[in-house]
């Protein structure tokens, strides 16, 4: 069996992503790996996600228990490799040996019937068999994870023969064929894997097709074309948010690949596209599932916003784009939906994750989409988003390495002469403004070492050894010099209040405070019979003072001072109000838990909360197991069931 070709794998990358285990994140971000590692990946039984594989029962619209197993099997891979635990490895091994045993004599994995191979959600989970299989064998070195994975690509190419068999019209006829067309990122990997052509030339039929006339369009899909020309999402044929940027992401790989630059070129424009018309403040976008004009439309009360799967594949795409392009832009971004689209979607202990996340009203537990397996699309996907964290957290680069990610910990990174470099952070930010890192050598070496610089610090201090250097928001600062063991390098990032206006033009404002967007939270701010306004200077900015008495399950919290104007020109006093965290506000996950981000200016305190929200996000969710008991010794079934409010 070939080896993988990892220079293939990594091929045009400007930025490599951190090697196994090499990365260890402490304080609260750490913690949160750890939960959603322990809590959700390896507590998973694998018999309720391995089943629908031995059955094959499936055969309709409502059938998709065929991505749990990948979803699941990728998210474990992150978590082993983050923290390589026997134990951990061994629960890897039984997934995955579960699922080989499944495998047909043709080579079919899934668990559709028979009759309905290549029906509504097959080749999409085809897919995720796909991309489970081969991030195992990259990272066990599994050959038979890897023969598995050829078979299923040999078996689809019998099924669904490049021009003979038009994947891009395949599938659920809503998305238009976007899910199906999606099989185009792990189509490319085998093939970066393995070298067998027939998996490049069926990648390649998929994006050819996407020009061509199908069932669907008189013109195709037209992703490429739609993206240089820089439609809006929302008008770029299915709607649906996940699947179509899994198109790009498949198309990343397939850069990769050719080394074709339209292909790149048409991911960033996508990217940049999603950043300007559907990306909303807590780095996540969509409504129903679906685009919607999302950045606009933001500050209103939306039916079902943000879905956590639409969350993850946003990362997942602005990491591809970081290792391509080597620009910090898109780990600003990965940044932003840490903190607060994917933590605040998490439940705090970990186990759990939202289907939806609003900006306002109240958290909802995701329910069960599949009572069976006990299982949701969003509860699968939300730890492949936070495990990722790792491999973008320090990365290397042609001439040394760069920090994307300011969070306490030792990272540990070979360069590419092979020289070992070992970081140490020191740093409580995003709580704290400034960060320490102390490098570590056997020997003096001369290398770059990279720091991203947010675009929104605008006030930066840098220094090396206590020499101050010059740097630049929205970049990389470059430090090139002989570096001994011992050597210190100083941050200190621009932690100021922000106010952000509506991107609508709407009078509201929301408040940043680096990468984190504020809340008021119930638990901190009381409604009350007055209107405020929030004080902004001249600069758009807002004073904050933190608070040390809150709620323990309160990360971070904060004064901020609002304007009260009873009459025109006279009796103005001010107020000042607490603002939390955005993952921290609503997270009792109860119907009393109310919570809200955009402010209305003035805002009328009495009506500060919507309420009732969680009425429009939870289909189903009398069957979400975190309603059966209780969660942290806050949330009850009745909270969200029987009426209460």
């Amino acid at each position: 069996m070939q080896a993988p070709d990892f220079n293939m794998c990594i091929k045009n990358d400007q930025l490599v992503p951190a090697a196994h285990s090499t990365v260890q994140i402490s304080g609260w971000l750490g913690e949160k790996l750890n939960l959603s590692q322990v809590n959700r990946v390896m507590s998973q039984d694998l018999e309720l996600i391995l089943r629908p594989y031995r059955e094959r029962f499936e055969e309709n619209a409502g059938h998709w228990r065929c991505e749990y197993w990948g979803k699941w099997v990728t998210s474990a891979v992150l978590g082993c490799s983050y923290q390589p635990d026997e134990a951990h490895f061994a629960v890897l091994d039984r997934a995955v040996k579960g699922l080989l045993a499944t495998q047909t004599p043709d080579g079919y994995i899934g668990t559709y019937k028979d009759s309905k191979h290549l029906g509504i959600w097959d080749v999409w989970g085809r897919k995720y068999t796909l991309l489970g299989l081969i991030a195992a064998y990259d990272l066990t070195g599994d050959d038979k994870a890897l023969a598995a994975a050829r078979r299923v690509a040999d078996h689809l190419l019998t099924e669904a023969p490049p021009g003979e068999f038009n994947l891009t019209e395949n599938g659920i006829d809503l998305l238009k064929g976007l899910s199906s067309s999606s099989i185009l990122e792990p189509l490319a990997l085998l093939y970066q894997r393995t070298g067998e052509k027939r998996y490049l030339e069926l990648a390649e039929d998929i994006v050819a097709n996407w020009s061509r006339p199908n069932k669907f369009f008189s013109n195709g899909q037209q992703l490429i074309e739609h993206a240089f020309a820089k439609i809006p999402p929302e008008q770029i044929g299915s709607q649906k948010s996940y699947e179509m940027m899994s198109c790009f992401e498949g198309l990343c790989e397939l850069y990769r690949i050719r080394g074709e630059q339209r292909y790149l070129d048409a991911a960033v424009e996508f990217a940049q596209t999603l950043r300007r018309t559907e990306l909303m403040i807590h780095g996540s976008g969509s409504n129903k599932e679906l685009w919607c004009g999302g950045t606009r439309i933001q500050t209103e009360i939306l039916e079902q916003p943000m879905e956590t799967c639409v969350t993850v594949t946003w990362m997942k795409l602005c990491y591809q784009l970081l290792r391509l392009t080597g620009d910090s832009l898109w780990a600003d971004e990965l940044e932003v939906s840490l903190y607060n689209a994917l933590i605040g979607a998490m439940t705090p202990d970990g186990s759990w994750w939202a289907y939806f996340s609003p900006l306002s009203g109240q958290r909802v537990p995701s329910h069960y989409q599949h009572e069976d397996v006990k299982m949701s699309c969003c509860v699968a996907n939300g730890p492949r988003g936070l495990l990722l964290t790792p491999r973008w957290a320090v990365m290397t680069c042609a001439d040394g390495l760069a920090v994307n990610l300011y969070a306490s910990g030792n990272y540990a990174v070979r360069l590419n002469d092979g020289v070992k470099v070992r970081l140490t952070q020191q740093t409580e930010y995003p709580v704290d403004d400034e960060i320490a890192l102390t490098v570590n050598l056997d020997t003096p070496a001369v290398f770059t070492l990279k720091l991203r610089i947010p675009a929104w610090s605008k006030r930066t201090s840098l220094s090396v050894n206590g020499e101050p250097v010059d740097c630049q928001p929205g970049s990389y600062a470059a430090l090139t010099r002989k570096w001994v063991s011992g050597d210190k390098v100083v941050l200190k990032l621009d932690l100021r209040g922000r106010a952000i206006p509506a991107p609508s033009g709407a009078p509201q404002f929301a408040v940043m405070r680096g990468p984190v967007v504020l809340a008021l939270d119930d638990r901190l701010a009381k409604p009350q019979d007055i209107a405020v306004r929030l004080e902004v200077d001249e600069e758009g900015f807002v004073p904050l003072k933190p608070i040390m008495d809150k709620p323990a399950e309160v990360w971070m919290a904060f004064e901020v001072p609002f304007d009260v104007k009873p009459l025109h020109y006279i009796g103005h006093y001010q107020a000042a109000l607490i603002m939390c965290d955005y993952a921290s506000a609503g997270n009792r996950w109860s119907s009393e838990n109310l919570f809200r981000v955009w402010l209305p200016q003035p805002l009328f305190l009495r009506h500060m909360y919507p309420d009732g929200t969680w009425r429009l996000m939870c289909p189903g969710l009398d069957t979400c197991p975190t309603l059966q008991g209780s969660l942290s010794g806050s949330i009850k079934r009745n909270d969200f069931h029987a009426g209460k409010e």
